[in-house]
């Protein structure tokens, strides 16, 4: 019967029969074709593929699988058929709930595959065989994989064990800031249903967590449209309850296991753009595309900004036309400028805002309602369009060399109004423009050399200012090595130097700028600033030194006088026990006598 079905199994196949089953790789060797038997392992199961399955997904030890199989011995003769009973047979990988071979096989096979597999007596019923198998005997398996459920045991520890019903779209998992739409249905092992979602489902951001602590556990794991069944313990559900506190749920017992079936049925990004929860985008639509809108792009949006209650007080791009503005030029509130960057085109996303990144502790009047002091602002952004700024590749040798004379004067501007973060930015912007990687005409090294230096001095300032004074070396180092005897350069990191308390080095800097400048002020004033450094240094050096002298010295003071009081106890021990050992001789020694009993002296 089984040699039968296998022959119909092979007539059914087209002319493409012997092409090779994509997906399936033992080791090194090509995939099976259909047709072709292996040896798969080590223990000699062995496998002839009858019918290619789909896709490339293979089951995993865990996992619950449906087949049909057909059992024989080596000779034929069936001894085990689950289409005789035309009911295939559920079992879960990796128990041996049938033999162990058959596990080994199984997960080699994709869905819709039928392969024969010939099993050897150690893989099969070994040397006891069973009524219809004689001890020591090989077997075969004809199996059909109809179709299989991913076990995953969420925790590592049995709390929450999934079953993947549905295993839906290639998009997530959420992770903790993502707001979530969920829909559930909770059991009790007695079938009792004790919780359920309304029809629409329930939304919820997944670190606030919602009905027991297995939920947000188990979404994280979880596809957009992916439907599981969720076995959860008592420790991750509720637990031992309190009959006299407040139960949401009155329903479920204390320490009771639940089952529930959950869908996700979708999610929307959230991601925190400032790093500090300042600024926090929720993506309501995808964009199109993967490129984003970045500092200094031109972009065209429409938004309808909110305070927390709903007020809208200001809309921008509707009935006026798109509203465009430039990012990285504080031509709108910071928050709303650092969101645009990093939309894509056609996409629209919610940013929650701070008072930092919006109108801080002012109260201000927008065209539609008043924004109090220390507002949290909504503002639903759509991206309509956006240039990016040329990249520096993009350009040609002219057009780098005026974009960085262009950022270079719009840092001045911020450095003199206080932006210095922002300031910094744009020279170093400009110096990108004209790095000394690229290639450019001999005619215009002379302004290049001039624009990098000024780039990097202006950039050294502002570091200064924001006590970045590590940066301001660094910045200050590339122009001494293209000028070594740069008035400023050495002035500036003879400052940075002073701050780091590298006082040697600063004063290096001092001498040398002084050599090509004498009478430059400001390098006297520092010069000046340095030798007060050094005084104070050399009095806390002095000081440090006495102290570690003086301790030294009572130190010495005090070993002398404990050596003197252990020599002389050492000495007074000494007399006791020689003391004690001439009274052992005097009682010991036999005293000299004359003969009628009189001590005579023995000298």
């Amino acid at each position: 019967m089984v040699i039968e079905k296998a022959s119909n199994v092979r007539d059914i196949e087209d002319d493409d029969e012997l092409d090779e089953e994509p997906g399936e790789v033992i080791e090194s060797a090509p995939p099976l074709k259909v047709g072709e038997e292996r040896e798969i392992n080590s223990s000699g199961l062995k496998k002839k593929l009858l019918k290619r399955g789909l896709g490339w997904d293979t089951p995993e030890f865990g996992d619950e699988v449906t087949v049909h199989y057909v059992g024989t011995l080596l000779d034929g003769t069936k001894f085990d058929s689950t289409r005789d009973k035309d009911k295939p047979f559920d079992f879960k990988l990796g128990y041996g709930q049938l033999v162990t071979g058959l596990d080994q096989a199984i997960i080699t096979m994709k869905k819709g595959e039928i392969s024969l597999f010939t099993l050897p007596p150690e893989l099969s019923y070994g040397g006891t065989g069973t009524n219809c198998v004689p001890p020591n005997c090989g077997i075969r398996f004809e199996v059909e994989l109809i179709s299989w459920i991913t076990v995953i045991d969420v925790c590592k520890d049995g709390g929450i064990i999934k079953k993947v019903m549905d295993k839906g779209e290639q998009i997530g998992p959420p992770s903790d800031l993502d707001e979530v739409l969920v829909k559930y249905q909770v059991r009790l092992n007695d079938g009792a249903i004790v919780a359920t979602t309304p029809e629409g489902g329930v939304e919820f951001h997944v670190k606030d967590g919602h009905f027991c602590p297995a939920l947000p556990k188990a979404l994280k794991t979880m596809r957009r449209g992916e439907k599981v069944n969720l076995i959860i313990q008592p420790q991750y559900a509720f637990g031992k309850r309190d009959c006299n506190s407040r139960n949401e749920f009155p329903l479920i017992p204390s320490n009771a296991v639940l089952n529930v079936d959950l869908e996700l049925v979708s999610f929307k990004t959230v991601i925190d753009i400032t790093g500090d929860y300042k600024v926090i985008k929720k993506i309501l639509k995808e964009g199109e595309g993967t490129l984003t809108a970045n500092e200094g792009a031109a972009v065209t949006i429409r938004y309808t900004a909110m305070l927390e209650d709903g007020i809208v007080f200001e809309k921008k791009g509707f009935d006026e036309g798109p509203f465009e503005f430039i990012t990285d030029e504080e031509q709108v509130i910071a928050g709303l400028d650092r969101g645009a960057a990093t939309m894509k085109k056609r996409e629209q996303a919610i940013f929650t805002i701070t008072s930092e990144y919006g109108f801080g502790s002012t109260e201000v009047k927008r065209d539609l309602a008043v924004v109090p002091p220390n507002s949290t602002l909504l503002y639903e952004v759509e991206m309509l369009d956006f240039v990016k700024e040329k990249a520096p590749w993009q350009m040609t040798s002219q057009e780098r060399i005026k974009a960085a004379e262009r950022k270079k004067e719009e840092g001045n501007l911020l450095f003199k109004n206080g932006k210095y973060q922002r300031a910094g930015k744009k020279y170093d912007k400009a110096a990108d423009y004209i790095s000394e990687d690229t290639p450019f005409g001999d005619s215009d090294q002379k302004l290049l050399k001039a624009l990098r230096v000024s780039c990097w001095l202006n950039g050294a300032a502002c570091t200064l200012k924001l006590n970045n004074f590590l940066e301001a070396i660094k910045l200050c180092s590339k122009v001494l090595e293209v000028e070594c005897y740069n008035v400023k350069a050495l002035y500036r990191r003879a400052q940075a130097y002073l701050e780091t308390a590298d006082l040697h080095l600063a004063e290096l800097d001092i001498k040398k700028a002084l050599e090509a400048d004498p009478q430059n002020r400001e390098v006297k004033l520092i010069q000046k600033n340095l030798k007060q450094f050094q005084a104070e240094s050399n009095k806390r050096d002095a000081k440090l030194y006495s102290n570690m002298f003086a301790r030294s010295t009572k130190d010495s003071s005090v070993s002398t006088k404990r050596l003197k009081v252990e020599k002389e106890e050492d000495n007074k021990k000494d007399e006791e026990v020689m003391a004690m050992e001439m009274e052992k001789v005097a009682v010991s020694s036999p005293v000299p006598r004359s003969d009628n009993g009189t001590v005579i002296d023995s000298s």
